[in-house]
């Protein structure tokens, strides 16, 4: 099931929705004022897949592949 996150236009909260296939459509309310003048935002994909180029780790620890050892 997609997450989409949302920003609110009264309050400009912004917040993220699980939705089952078919649901995305409907929109969301806002959990903080229950508006429903919200709009679905461009998320970017955070994620690594394989290693890096040259070697590199991600960055959270020493090693250069977060495979199994």
């Amino acid at each position: 099931m997609p997450i989409y996150e949302f920003e609110c236009k009264k309050c400009k909260n912004v917040f993220e929705v699980l939705f089952r296939p078919g649901d995305a459509q409907t929109g969301a309310p806002c959990p903080a004022c229950r508006s429903r003048r919200t709009k679905r935002l461009l998320s970017a994909f955070a994620g690594k897949i394989g290693n890096t180029a040259g070697g590199a780790g991600c960055g959270t620890c020493s090693a250069t592949s977060c495979g199994p050892t």
